[in-house]
């Protein structure tokens, strides 16, 4: 590309650049969520930002180009002078908000060929964030452009200097000579050498297990077991923080309330989901016991007493004592809730599913409608055996085929038999039983009380669902081997009866939930994402044009699983204290995992497995939907096709044939690492791919940026809209369902279990 170039920068030409930043104070969301940050520096900024910014002048900050065509004598690119910051660009159109430009201008021969990297020091005890450098009227060039996106600590934290690549992309072997051995010394410098303890400043991506969810030494009630490197508990890995393990049991690492990321992965702090994430830790160390404490003092503890006092959150709201709001974050997203207008009430946002009519979540149409397009739409399948058989190992737990018979169904199925309206397609299933079985006896044996469903739906002939059938199942009380004992619960539209069922559709919902937050939502977009960050930093250099094309899509994630851990999945935390899967929430997600699929994540792949879709080549994407008016399908699969076609179209620009693709070095050697290590424990499996086609790596990275992007969407925006109702997505039941004949059942106290 640059051979025949010479002549084209004048000996002792000035190469104008600018550089645009951010300070720390800008970005710090410490800073932000306390009172005295918001009013000290946030708004403090406005007046006195060019007087914060002197401190930048001087000697504080300098840069170094590379040039990416002319070696020095050991074929690393040729070093520019040492140049630092000049004045303050006062106005800069292109700036976005908090961010500032300083000139820069640096000293280059013409024998210096072009830069297309440089180095950086900060002298300054304050680290910034560097967003960019422009290198501007380059000769016969143009402008060259680097994209940072970078904190910047003091030069004594690294042992080598900071290095940026100019926005451009090449395949390992086609990287300019002299910037060959910077960009593997950078890839060095990120897989660090998995000693110590990470520290604050550092950028070093590497695996380790979960073995940081609990605190033995707090007590054995307080322990977890260590998810990953296991048989029983496989995982996915995670970031290694190397923090020391506890004095109890040297396998699990000790906590601590600064959990390590790599630096550039918490750059985003102006995001609302940092905020989000950030709240969620206070909700968990701060809300939660206060509101235990009020729910304790207006209603039987731990339980309401009515509906109506359910509708009373969204409505009146709840008075709350005055020394609850001082204790509460300043947060934006918990002031909107916690109401400061001089009545001290809880009062949350009416969410979506009762804004237009308070009772349709009682309905049979809504509760099958969300299998469809609700928080959790991909785990509903197409019924292809009956009676249903379980896959539990019969030798432990005996005999699990469900109890439902045709004469349950076939009095609503339309007229047709059970094996037409299989046959044509008609009868779907939603299975939540062999997770929980194996479970239940321990979480029953705590104050929640749940069973192991199965829901038996019918297609009708207007396109709409309706369940027709509702299993809930017991462990034999004359142990495991002696299989389930089950109950079959049928619609009923009056009386006790339609109560009983509404409490059966309840039991349904209960386990759903707990599927999609533990195993939809965490496990199989989060968890199963980060070995992808890690192994993506370790070995495919910025310039690679694969690391190009996931690196966006992995944004923020890293940072919300390490605060997941520390507040939400963690031992104690919100999902313990608020799930029916309780302590057992996260060794239930790792023994699910033993079944996840790589391949089948491509969303053509997973609908045809389920049953919901069928291959036919004259439909637009190549599949036919069993359900036309399915609309996680329909809009996903448009959705998946164009990301599809856009990496289709984005690596054929780099790979003309699989042979260029088995030589690319940084890739098979992310591929392997991803494989072997970031989810080692089914580094076994057949299913996965081997790495030797373009098709191969084409559908590879669909899958992740569709797992990353649009599944993750469907099964987290959905939270609040239906969950947020807590009738409607209930996530615990702390009574078994009334007995015929009982008290409790013929005063019908539905309200009574939940």
């Amino acid at each position: 590309m640059f051979s025949g170039i010479t002549g084209i920068l004048n000996r002792g030409h000035k190469i104008k650049g600018r550089v645009v930043l951010m300070r720390k104070n800008v970005l710090d969301i410490n800073s932000l969520t306390s009172v005295g940050g918001i009013i000290g520096e946030g708004f403090d900024m406005i007046g006195s930002a060019l007087d914060g910014l002197t401190s930048f002048l001087g000697r504080s900050v300098s840069l170094q180009l590379i040039s990416a065509t002319k070696p020095d004598g050991n074929g690393k690119g040729l070093l520019g002078k040492e140049t630092f910051l000049e004045g303050i660009i006062a106005s800069l159109p292109t700036l976005g908000a908090g961010q500032s430009a300083f000139s820069i201008h640096f000293e280059w021969d013409e024998d210096m060929g072009i830069p297309e990297a440089f180095l950086i020091n900060n002298f300054m005890q304050t680290e910034f964030f560097l967003v960019s450098l422009t290198l501007e009227d380059i000769p016969n060039h143009g402008t060259i452009y680097f994209v940072c996106n970078s904190w910047i600590y003091n030069a004594k934290h690294y042992k080598s200097q900071r290095l940026f690549f100019a926005n451009k992309t090449y395949l390992p072997s086609e990287t300019p000579g002299p910037l060959a051995k910077y960009r593997e010394e950078e890839l060095q410098n990120l897989r660090g050498d998995g000693k110590g303890e990470r520290k604050e400043w550092e950028r070093i991506y590497d695996y380790d297990v979960y073995n940081d969810l609990g605190d033995p030494d707090k007590g054995d009630k307080h322990a977890r077991p260590v998810l990953g490197q296991n048989e029983t508990f496989p995982y996915p890995r995670r970031g290694r923080t190397g923090r020391k393990p506890t004095r109890k049991d040297p396998n699990s690492e000790s906590r601590s309330n600064d959990v390590y990321l790599p630096r550039d992965e918490a750059f985003g702090h102006l995001k609302s989901s940092d905020f989000l994430t950030y709240g969620l830790k206070s909700v968990s160390q701060d809300v939660l016991p206060l509101l235990q404490s009020v729910f304790d003092l207006n209603f039987t503890p731990s339980e309401f007493d009515s509906f109506d006092e359910v509708h009373e959150l969204y409505e009146g709201g709840i008075k709350l004592p005055t020394n609850v709001l001082s204790k509460i974050s300043p947060l934006p997203v918990l002031k909107e809730i916690f109401r400061t207008d001089g009545e001290q009430a809880l009062k949350f946002p009416p969410p979506k599913v009762i804004q237009v009519s308070k009772s349709a979540w009682m309905t049979d149409q809504e509760f099958a409608r969300e299998m469809l397009c609700g928080v959790n739409p991909h785990m509903i399948c197409c019924l292809q055996e009956f009676p249903s058989r379980s896959k539990l190992d019969s030798h432990v737990y005996g005999d699990h085929t469900s109890k439902i018979t045709k004469e349950h169904l076939e009095p609503n199925l339309e007229g047709l038999t059970v094996d037409e309206a299989i046959q044509n397609k008609r009868l779907f299933i939603l299975d939540h039983h062999d997770p929980i079985m194996p479970y239940l006896s321990r979480i029953n044996a705590t104050s929640t009380k749940a069973y192991a469903t199965r829901t038996i739906l019918f297609l009708k002939e207007d396109g709409t669902l309706k369940p027709v059938a509702i299993e809930l199942s017991l462990p034999n009380p004359q142990g495991s081997q002696s299989g389930a004992v089950s109950q079959v619960y049928l619609p009923a539209d009056e009386g006790v009866e339609s109560s009983i069922w509404l409490l059966a559709k309840a039991y349904v919902i209960v386990n759903d939930s707990c599927y999609h937050q533990l195993v939809s939502h965490w496990l199989n977009t989060h968890a199963v994402v980060e070995p992808f960050i890690i192994a993506t930093n370790r070995h495919l250099s910025s310039l690679h044009p694969i690391y190009k094309l996931l690196y966006p899509h992995y944004r923020d994630t890293m940072n919300i699983n390490a605060l997941a851990r520390q507040s939400l999945v963690n031992e104690g935390g919100i999902i313990e204290q608020t799930f029916l899967w309780g302590r057992y929430s996260m060794e239930m997600s790792a023994v699910i995992y033993k079944d996840w699929v790589f391949t089948e994540q491509a969303l053509p792949t997973d609908l045809i497995k389920r049953g919901m879709a069928i291959e036919d080549p004259a439909s637009p994407h190549g599949i036919r939907l069993v359900i036309e008016d399915y609309p996680y399908a329909v809009d996903g699969l448009e959705i998946w096709n164009a990301i599809k076609t856009w990496v289709q179209d984005y690596v054929s620009l780099y790979y003309t044939s699989d042979d260029t693709l088995e030589k690319d070095t940084e890739l098979q050697t992310w591929w392997k690492e991803l494989v072997e290590v970031g989810h080692g424990d089914l580094k076994d499996k057949p299913w996965w791919p081997k790495m030797k086609t373009c098709k191969e790596l084409v559908e590879a990275c669909t899958i992740v940026i569709w797992t990353a992007s649009a599944l993750h969407a469907a099964v987290n925006f959905g939270q609040y809209p239906y969950g947020g109702f807590i009738l409607n997505r209930p996530t615990l039941s702390r009574r078994f369902m009334p007995e015929k004949g009982s008290a409790e059942y013929e005063e019908n106290l539905v309200k009574a279990c939940f």
